[in-house]
């Protein structure tokens, strides 16, 4: 699906606490102005009719009827259905809201929700860091291209999404992508997520230096790079932990997906401090009852963001060997390898074109089944 090319028009939204963002796209590109209302979090009929609102206000700025609203909202949520449960960021929904429904029958149009890492996920797979990677092995002569996808995002929580085949995993219950429930590899009484967030960083900087007061991360990143003063070892050390917390959860997941994996969301500025750490432990070993080692992972993790890397990801141990009975040659790659890097879209796009590119998908979908 290329989503450049497709003229229909979605309506999104980027749901937050404090405000609702709204607009909307069309070939793959934002065509509405931002529209921005707060969200009346402790209110729920206000919340919701302001949600109304701001969608009729980007549909009065459209030239064309729009064929689908389609966004990401927080969980724990029922997406298929497009009913919301019980949120911490807006309170007034409580108890299950119909969201997607009550969206259906004021525009008469479909509405698609989702997680917002399963829309991150998705949009880097339809138009940021999975058409990067086929793109540089096609410019390489190398006909191998990758279809699978595992997007991260680092920020208040752990989110991930799954893209398999280029169709999003949603899982039969809305629950595909958890990762942050996966088991904490340096505490395993505590979720990855307790090692994988804005607070785990302030906790551990606080714990090492003995400091009560929370920087936050970007002050812990300045700090760790020397470019404030601080104790420059701790805050080092904070990154490290979250790294290793990163890699072990990155390599149960992968183990089943095989496929690239893309890191997004605000704390995934610190790329650099956390790049190194989690290759090294994913390139690890790991052993069996007898105590003999092998590679942690059937693939070998390439950091595709350093130069060196991502040279020999693209040339390392490719052959170029003769089909049989005719001559011809082809090239092929000896081994299993993983590219991991950052986003190419940004955090924000890749979900609100994710939120594009699933609507596509499912308003076609629906067509099929109904021809």
């Amino acid at each position: 699906m290329d989503i450049s090319h497709d003229d229909r028009t979605v309506m999104t939204l980027d749901a937050g606490g404090t405000n609702f963002v709204f607009s909307a796209i069309q070939y793959g590109e934002q065509v509405v102005k931002d529209i921005v209302l707060p969200s009346n979090a402790l209110n729920l009929e206000l919340c919701l009719k302001t949600l109304i609102k701001g969608f009729e206000q980007v549909k009065a700025a459209l030239p064309n009827e729009p064929a689908a609203i389609s966004f990401a909202f927080p969980g724990p949520s029922d997406y298929k259905s497009g009913v919301i449960g019980d949120l911490a960021n807006l309170p007034a929904f409580r108890g299950g809201v119909a969201l997607g429904p009550m969206l259906e029958d004021h525009f008469k149009i479909p509405a698609f929700i989702s997680n917002d890492g399963d829309l991150f996920a998705y949009g880097e797979a339809m138009a940021g860091f999975l058409p990067y990677i086929n793109e540089q092995l096609c410019n390489e002569g190398i006909s191998k291209k990758y279809q699978n996808l595992l997007g991260i995002t680092l920020g208040t929580g752990f989110g991930g999404g799954i893209v398999v085949n280029n169709q999003l995993c949603e899982g039969d219950n809305s629950a595909a992508g958890e990762i942050w429930a996966m088991r904490n590899f340096k505490n395993t009484r505590l979720t990855a997520e307790e090692g994988v967030s804005i607070r785990a960083v302030q906790r551990v900087y606080s714990e090492k230096t003995g400091i009560e007061e929370l920087h936050t991360p970007k002050d812990i990143y300045d700090i760790a790079t020397g470019k404030t003063e601080g104790d420059q070892e701790a805050a080092l050390f904070a990154f490290d932990e979250m790294a290793i917390a990163i890699a072990e959860s990155l390599a149960n997941a992968i183990t089943l997906i095989d496929g690239v994996i893309v890191i997004g969301g605000g704390i995934s500025g610190a790329y650099s401090l956390i790049a190194d750490k989690i290759l090294q432990h994913m390139n690890g070993t790991i052993e069996n009852v007898s105590g003999d080692q092998m590679p942690r992972l059937a693939s070998k993790v390439y950091d595709v963001e350093q130069p060196d890397l991502l040279k020999k990801f693209l040339r390392d141990n490719v052959k170029e060997v003769e089909v049989p009975f005719s001559g011809r040659k082809v090239t092929y790659m000896a081994d299993k390898r993983i590219p991991i890097g950052k986003s190419r879209l940004g955090t924000s796009k890749a979900i609100a074109l994710g939120a594009y590119a699933i609507a596509l998908q499912k308003l076609s979908d629906k067509t099929s089944v109904n021809l």
